[in-house]
C-alpha cells in the first residue's frame, strides 16, 4: 500500500489549487498562519512614481476613496499577480520583477532621478528601502496594511509544508518545529528565512506563484 502523503499549506488555497493536490492523491491540511488587515492612511504626500510589493498593498489602495487619483502615476511592482491586479484596475505598470532586490537595482540604475512612494505593510523587508536610501533616491513610505501572525499548533505528522511568505515561516515556528519535513517555498526570500533557522530540506518554486509551489509538491511526491 502506498504511504499517504500529508501536506500543510500555511495559507488556505483556492478550490482549483486544492484540486491539483487531490488529483495527485496528496492529503492537504490548510490553515491561515497570517492575516492581513487594511489600515487607515492618508494619500497627501504621494510622489511621482509608486511602488507595490504585494497584492495586499494594492487591495488597500483600491479601498481608499481617492485611489483613482493615483492612476496617472507610473507603477513599479513585485510579482506577476501584483502586476496583474494593478493592470486590471487601470494602473500603468512600467516595471515589475520577482524580487525586491531586482526591482531596487532597476530603480537605482535607470530611474535614480525620479521620486517614489512605497506602499508597504508593517512586516515589510528592508531590502528595497535600504537600497533606495543607499543610492540617494527620493522616496517616502506609506504603511497601508498590517500583517498579523496567527500561529496554530499542528498535531498531524507532516511530510511537507508550503510557505508563501517569511511571515508565515515565523508564524509556523512560534508553535511548531521543523525536523525532516520538506519545505516548499514560493521564493528565495521565504527560503532564506528558513535557512536562517538552520532548516535544510527546502525546495523553491521555479516562479514565485502559488501554482508553481503546488507543481513542485506534485513533482516531488509523484
Amino acid at each position: 500500500m502506498t504511504k499517504q502523503i500529508n501536506i500543510l499549506s500555511t495559507k488556505k488555497l483556492l478550490p482549483n489549487q486544492k484540486q491539483e493536490l487531490v488529483n495527485a492523491n496528496i492529503n492537504l491540511i490548510e490553515e491561515d498562519f497570517i492575516q492581513t488587515k487594511i489600515k487607515n492612511f492618508e494619500l497627501s504626500k504621494v510622489n511621482k512614481n509608486l511602488i507595490f510589493t504585494s497584492q495586499n498593498a494594492v487591495q488597500s489602495i483600491l479601498n481608499h476613496p481617492k485611489f483613482e487619483e493615483l492612476k496617472s502615476k507610473d507603477i513599479f511592482s513585485i510579482g506577476m499577480k501584483t502586476k496583474d491586479l494593478l493592470t486590471e484596475n487601470g494602473f500603468n505598470v512600467v516595471a515589475y520583477t520577482g524580487y525586491a532586490a531586482d526591482l531596487a537595482e532597476i530603480i537605482s540604475l535607470i530611474y535614480s532621478e525620479e521620486s517614489f512612494t512605497f506602499f508597504s505593510g508593517n512586516l515589510r523587508r528592508d531590502v528595497l528601502p535600504n537600497t533606495l536610501k543607499e543610492n540617494g533616491i527620493t522616496f517616502n513610505e506609506i504603511e497601508v496594511y498590517e500583517t498579523e501572525l496567527t500561529s496554530k499548533k499542528i498535531k498531524e505528522k507532516l511530510d511537507g509544508i508550503l510557505f508563501f511568505s517569511p511571515s508565515a515561516v515565523e508564524s509556523y515556528l512560534k508553535l511548531n518545529s521543523i525536523k525532516d519535513e520538506t519545505c516548499f517555498c514560493i521564493g528565495e526570500t521565504t527560503a532564506e528565512t528558513l535557512e536562517n533557522k538552520k532548516i535544510k530540506n527546502i525546495i523553491i518554486a521555479d516562479k514565485p506563484s502559488v501554482e508553481h509551489v503546488i507543481n513542485e509538491v506534485i513533482e516531488y511526491y509523484i
